[in-house]
């Protein structure tokens, strides 16, 4: 039998919306995990706490296989992660906690800008070209929507993701550096970069 073909489409069904939050933990988990030790508890706010209209998944047939987050003026993938949500799930003494470190996480969208909010693929679909296909679904979005640039931060502990993006063509900016917040945040410095549309 011939396998599927892997196509991207704007925004995630709502049926995915718990596969989607699954994807998202696998890649970004460890980053969460400073904030939030219980990887079920992750899972349910990324679950609940998603804009599913601002991302762009990839699909095989059905089945969700990986997604690009975004985030603009209008809201983000996680834009309803809320400090109100935050203490619903996590109770008031881990929840105050957890919220501090994830504003330090916190980033806004330029109005010309279009901010990624993480690429997450399957671990059995990676190496398969999915998360080039997802980033070229963004440039398309960003495209059309009449924005200048992609931006994104990647983070000094994440050097393949790094060489991903600067293959892609995306421009290092800016590094800012924050050694003292490495307990809290897991990591020490973030690079700004950026990719032109113009």
């Amino acid at each position: 039998m011939t396998e599927q073909p892997i196509h991207t489409e704007l925004g995630i069904d709502g049926v995915d919306r718990r596969r989607a939050a699954e994807l998202y933990e696998e890649v970004f988990g460890a980053k969460l995990g400073v904030a939030i030790k219980s990887q079920q508890q992750r899972i349910n706010l990324l679950s609940t706490g998603f804009q599913l209209n601002h991302a762009v998944c990839a699909l095989q047939g059905e089945y969700l296989v990986g997604l690009a987050g975004f985030a603009t003026q209008k809201g983000a993938l996680t834009g309803d992660i809320t400090y109100r949500l935050i203490l619903k799930e996590l109770g008031f003494f881990k929840g105050q906690k957890a919220a501090f470190i994830l504003s330090l996480f916190e980033r806004k969208a330029k109005p010309n800008e279009l901010l990624m909010d993480g690429i997450a693929v399957a671990e059995e679909y990676r190496g398969k070209g999915v998360g080039t296909k997802l980033f070229h679904a963004l440039v398309q979005y960003a495209k059309d929507h009449n924005y200048e640039a992609i931006r994104l931060d990647v983070i000094d502990t994440n050097s393949d993701a790094r060489r991903l993006y600067e293959r892609l063509g995306f421009v290092a900016q800016r590094t800012n550096t924050y050694e003292g917040l490495r307990p809290w945040l897991g990591f020490g410095a973030s690079t700004t970069m950026l990719y032109s549309l113009t």
